[in-house]
């Protein structure tokens, strides 16, 4: 029997360790955390029942990426030659459940800061231009309608989520005569795994709003 508890005073636990095994414990609990949610069910005893994820004890630690770009900041000011902070960097993003799915846009933008004057309004720029590129990729793999597939995640990162009931996927896709039965729902379910995973990629981490027409119209 395996379980795990998590101290439910923050204040306390902030005491017991420094910034740096915070971060270490944070990062080791979102894996824990991961690995047990995406196991599948089986026969077996289901010993996740005594794991209990404390979500509140993540959120009250503030790891965002306003922090990271000043640790980010900071790497640039040294020229580089601090690998401390590059450690600090990855163990703050390994503990952020947020920041976790955007570990590879940030380590990118680190190998390249090298020549940056501004990094605000560097990570800026990076970040419109990966998400335009990404959008682009998914269009095409899935040759979706581009106008109403930008107006659609135009609305996911006002309201700050992707809708999937309603029909508004399906005015995303190709015509209905392509597909059928099964096949377009699978297809459907493709599309929906795609845009989440753009969604958590890019939402709330800067760069432009989202147009709702191309860059080249």
């Amino acid at each position: 029997m395996f379980s795990i508890g998590f101290v439910r005073n923050i204040e306390f636990l902030k005491l017991l360790l420094d910034e740096r095994d915070l971060q270490d414990y944070l990062g080791r609990y979102q894996d824990l955390r991961d690995e047990w949610l995406n196991r599948e069910k089986s026969d077996k005893e289901d010993i996740t029942d005594d794991i209990v994820f404390e979500v509140e004890l993540i959120r009250q630690i503030e790891i965002n990426i306003d922090y990271i770009l000043m640790l980010v900041k900071k790497y640039h000011d040294s020229h580089c030659d601090d690998k401390e902070v590059l450690i600090t960097i990855r163990r703050a993003v390994d503990a952020s459940p947020e920041l976790r799915s955007k570990k590879r846009l940030i380590e990118n933008f680190i190998a390249g800061i090298n020549d940056v004057d501004d990094v605000l309004a560097e990570w800026n720029s990076y970040v419109s231009a990966e998400r335009e590129k990404a959008l682009q990729q998914i269009i095409w793999e899935e040759k979706l309608r581009e106008p109403e597939t930008r107006k659609f995640l135009q609305n996911a990162f006002r309201d700050g989520e992707i809708k999937t009931t309603g029909t508004d996927i399906d005015k995303l896709m190709p015509p209905v005569s392509r597909f059928g039965g099964g096949a377009r729902a699978q297809k459907k379910q493709t599309v929906i795994e795609k845009l989440q995973g753009f969604f958590r990629q890019f939402f709330g981490i800067g760069g432009d709003g989202m147009e709702a027409e191309s860059p080249d119209a």
